[in-house]
């Protein structure tokens, strides 16, 4: 159905990326003023889904009003009363994380609140390549013949049956705390913690947006709890987990989960904990990433988060948690140094990956399902490429790193899209060894004779939703102003009702009407431009590795001497000496 121009954001029926235009919330067009009448941050609010009785708690999100009682979920208290005996008893615990930065700052959680306990405990992370996601019955047979006599498992486990099994016959003990889809059967484990579970009750199934490293900090609660009530900090003081937020807001952010309700409030609070450079590690790992201010959320997402992946996608699985969980400066130093030479390796093979997946798009192009595929890809950034490829394309993606007779596979999906769903789908289906992941990403490990198979199976399967979702494209903006308006005010105004991320989206500034005085492109594939208002205003805008798109293309070679209105987040570039706000541009319309 076609859009009313009343309806249009500015009157945008369709942009130069083929979007139309909407404002979130009610219009918030400043035009050639700085202020609006009303508070920007309550429109923001509201526009985010807030009704207006839960502006105050939304406002300022803190733990005290968004934390549940963790006995909401299955088997917390079961968990919670078998790590407590474990604690009381001395025995030895080991945590088996996964290789990502949620698994990595799950285990680091767990650790340093077992340690607040009084109590040690051991780590393993499996090798990317060598061992693959999840824990093996092998590991953790062997990690209970070397003693452990309780494994918790943090950002996997929920799908390891035969694992599960196999460490159940053997006397282990296990604890899963996930966050991932889980199947009707519940594994041969202790207790499985997870707000995703089938069974889950409606409370608990309300918290499914946490982060495996959230699910770890509801255990720690229920810990303390039960110790409590055990007595045991008759003559020893409680552990203060409010110390441990930064890797609750680290976990969070950089597994992309969503920031609205108890996530937002994780995070909020996580970036004052890290702003007091108290956790070692962390403050090594805002040095090395030359922040030279309190971390912001978009740090832990482009800063601080790639670095802690480098580790398990090009190098040593084992460095993220050592780094978050040593007291040694030194130590901490120089595994930070190491993670960022990784992390400047990890880009140069992403590079190459990527161009070659890109070189396969042409053919692509009938799909609703982008799936590509090559030899020799390296397994440890077909993640990061697809997500490149899902933005390039508009349509989910999925990246085959293939070796031999099979291959390792990753994908990001598109809003409206479950790409999890799917995947587990296709599992079931005996086209995959195994899969699962979450609605906007997935892994899979699939036979090289069955890529085709499978490819063909996802394009079926999701075409409608992906239809419904690519029909709905949409640019929604939060606020438009002249180029006057676009100050270091507005964007601190504006960020006052963050932190933003998934499912809390950052606010959108339509900027205009402008003229274009300059545009290039620099680095490796962005579009920068000067654009200047009717109001004498100039401005610096810059679109990220988009030199090459429809966008960057038409404003390169087209735009010159036209009206424009550009979109994006007003961002402020503070590397000079004085505050400037540029805006990172996302889309563009023409204003004549």
């Amino acid at each position: 159905m076609q859009a009313s121009v009343a309806s249009l954001a500015l009157g945008i029926e369709r942009s130069i990326t083929g979007r139309r235009w909407r404002w979130r919330g009610g219009n918030m067009a400043l035009g050639g003023g700085t202020t609006l009448d009303h508070d920007i941050v309550t429109q923001l609010l509201l526009a985010r889904g807030v009704t207006p009785d839960d502006l105050e708690r939304q406002r300022t999100p803190t733990l005290r009003a968004f934390l549940p009682d963790p006995s909401v979920f299955a088997d917390m208290d079961v968990a919670a009363d078998r790590l407590a005996q474990a604690v009381i008893a001395g025995e030895r615990i080991t945590i088996y994380g996964d290789y990502d930065v949620d698994g990595a700052t799950s285990a680091a959680l767990l650790i340093r609140a077992l340690r607040m306990l009084g109590v040690g405990a051991d780590y393993y992370i499996p090798d990317r390549l060598l061992e693959g996601y999840g824990p093996s019955g092998g590991a953790l047979v062997e990690l209970g013949r070397r003693g452990s006599s309780l494994v918790v498992t943090v950002d996997c486990g929920a799908m390891a049956h035969e694992a599960l099994a196999q460490a159940h016959d053997a006397g282990i003990d296990v604890i899963v705390v996930d966050h991932h889809k889980c199947s009707p059967e519940i594994p041969r484990a202790v207790a499985l913690v997870n707000p995703n579970r089938l069974d889950e009750s409606a409370e608990g199934a309300a918290h499914g947006h946490l982060a495996a490293v959230g699910v770890a900090f509801l255990l720690g609660i229920a810990l303390v709890r039960t110790l409590r009530g055990r007595g045991f900090f008759a003559s020893r003081p409680e552990p203060d987990l409010m110390s441990v937020l930064d890797l609750v807001a680290l976990g969070t952010v950089a597994d992309v989960a969503a920031l609205h309700g108890l996530n937002r409030a994780f995070v909020a609070q996580g970036l004052k904990v890290m702003a007091r450079r108290a956790n070692t590690g962390m403050a090594a790992l805002v040095d090395v990433s030359r922040l030279k201010r309190s971390p912001q959320c978009s740090d832990l997402g482009f800063a601080l988060g790639p670095r802690i992946n480098a580790g398990g996608r090009v190098g040593e699985s084992t460095l993220g948690v050592r780094l978050l969980t040593t007291e040694d400066p030194d130590e901490a130093r120089a595994i930070a140094a190491q993670l960022s030479v990784l992390n400047d390796e990890r880009r140069a093979i992403e590079a190459a990956v990527q161009q070659a997946a890109e070189e396969q798009l042409a053919s692509q192009h009938n799909r609703s399902v982008v799936l590509v595929s090559g030899d020799g890809w390296h397994p440890g950034v077909i993640g990061i490429v697809a997500g490149r490829i899902k933005e390039k394309a508009g349509r989910p993606a999925l990246v085959v790193a293939l070796d031999g007779e099979t291959g390792k596979g990753s994908g990001r999906s598109i809003a409206g899209v479950d790409l999890g769903a799917a995947i587990i789908a296709a599992r079931e289906e005996g086209l995959l060894v195994g899969g699962g992941g979450h609605a906007m990403a997935a892994g899979l490990t699939v036979a090289a004779d069955q890529v085709e198979r499978l490819a063909d199976w996802l394009d079926k399967r999701l075409e409608a939703a992906v239809s419904r979702a690519s029909a709905g494209q949409e640019t929604l903006l939060d606020i438009g102003v002249a180029p006057g308006g676009l100050t270091t005010g507005l964007v601190e105004s504006l960020d006052a009702a963050g932190p933003y991320g998934m499912g809390w989206p950052g606010p959108r500034v339509a900027v205009g009407p402008v003229r274009l005085l300059n545009a290039d492109v620099v680095g490796t594939d962005h579009l920068r431009i000067i654009a200047s208002g009717e109001d004498g205003r100039s401005f610096k805008a810059i679109a990220f590795r988009a030199a090459e798109s429809e966008l960057g293309q038409t404003l390169l070679n087209c735009a010159r001497g036209r009206r424009l209105w550009l979109a994006g987040r007003a961002r402020i570039d503070d590397w000079g000496s004085t505050p400037r706000v540029e805006l990172h541009l996302e889309d563009a319309a023409w204003a004549d």
